[in-house]
């Protein structure tokens, strides 16, 4: 279905994250962050694989201490996906997974040290190449900064964002993105709004803290898509107290709402009520959880009865329209056969593969 219309993004300087592009003309990249001991490698490599086949572009790893930093050398040596470091106050974790092949280097110039310190961060990151992300939070901002602002302010947060930003420009170092966080979405879109007339450089862009699985994705949803839809934002992590694959399943489902991005399957449905005449909620989460492998972009409606069912399965690429016994199933808007209710979950599996396929090969 074509979009109604075209999202203009914000014009902004490209990194290369790894392999992966962020701003300039690049897709809006999806990323997440590791919640194990990243001292535990297998359990730690384990999750960044299973992030990264739900199709996240880009995957954080917390290095608190300098044994976490030998930890990824090891992990950074088991996985292809990019890798951000996430350090606080210690410069030489920097340095050491900088030379451990870290892809992008999270800190906050700031909090690292003296100017000597500092220096030799940036100067190691340009060796290496690596950009670096400043991370400003509502919930960690500095102690001069709260006590003129009083409390986390959208201004609080620009401030400090342009404090680190200022450091890196002492440098000469204009490979970095930014993000300005908070919980409360009304002051971090603010804060995003305001530092994007500020900088050119691209937007990581994210509610912190935002909650569990449910709330966490409602108040996500509602606050990347009022920057999203304004074109501010470049690589969105989506914070979730959950399993970090629903993070960027989630991202991805922001994405496609506002036809920035398409990954996967776009399932329609039928919320049903007392018209539908087969489980279409069964049938709807068996197929969501059997093909999660799928990464072409197409619409499949599973739909309950024959008042919207029709028109909804003939827009989406695979649709299915349900009865008591027997269910009609439609492919590019024509109704093809019908299929047996007792088959249809394994049926329709099999079809959306073979198309899947046929697409592929086209």
């Amino acid at each position: 279905m074509q979009a109604p219309f075209t999202i203009k993004r914000r014009k902004t300087r490209k990194i290369m994250v790894g392999n992966v592009a962020v701003g300039g003309d690049a897709p809006i990249s999806v990323q997440s962050m590791t919640n194990t001991n990243t001292c535990d490698v297998v359990a730690t490599v384990k999750q960044i694989n299973d992030i990264a086949a739900a199709g996240a572009d880009i995957v954080r790893v917390s290095v608190p201490n300098l044994n976490a930093a030998e930890a990824f050398k090891e992990i950074k040596q088991q996985i292809s996906i990019p890798l951000v470091t996430d350090i606080h106050f210690d410069y030489r974790i920097a340095l050491k997974v900088a030379e451990y092949g870290a892809d992008c280097l999270r800190i906050n110039p700031g909090n690292i040290g003296s100017d000597e310190r500092v220096a030799e961060v940036i100067a190691c990151a340009k060796d290496h190449g690596i950009p670096i992300r400043i991370g400003v939070n509502g919930g960690s901002l500095e102690k001069d900064i709260l006590e003129q602002y009083r409390e986390p302010t959208p201004e609080a947060l620009v401030a400090s964002a342009m404090h680190h930003i200022d450091i890196l420009d002492k440098h000469g170092f204009e490979d970095f993105k930014v993000s300005v966080k908070a919980s409360d979405i009304f002051v971090a879109y603010q804060a995003y709004k305001l530092l994007s007339e500020k900088i050119d450089q691209p937007l990581h862009i994210g509610i912190t803290e935002a909650g569990g699985f449910r709330k966490g994705s409602v108040v996500s949803a509602i606050g990347l898509s009022w920057l999203l839809r304004e074109g501010i934002g470049d690589t969105i992590r989506v914070s979730l107290a959950a399993d970090p694959v629903e993070e960027v399943r989630v991202g991805f489902d922001i994405l496609k709402a506002l036809h920035l991005r398409s990954l996967g399957i776009n399932f329609i449905a039928c919320p049903t009520c007392s018209r539908t005449a087969y489980d279409v909620i069964g049938t709807l989460n068996a197929l969501e959880k059997r093909l999660t492998d799928i990464r072409v972009p197409i619409d499949v409606a599973v739909m309950g009865c024959i008042v919207n069912g029709p028109g909804e399965a003939q827009h989406a690429n695979i649709g299915i329209c349900g009865g008591a016994r027997e269910s009609f199933y439609y492919e590019n808007g024509q109704r093809i056969e019908k299929i047996p209710n007792e088959k249809l979950i394994d049926e329709v599996e099999k079809r959306i593969r073979a198309y899947v396929a046929s697409y592929v090969a086209k």
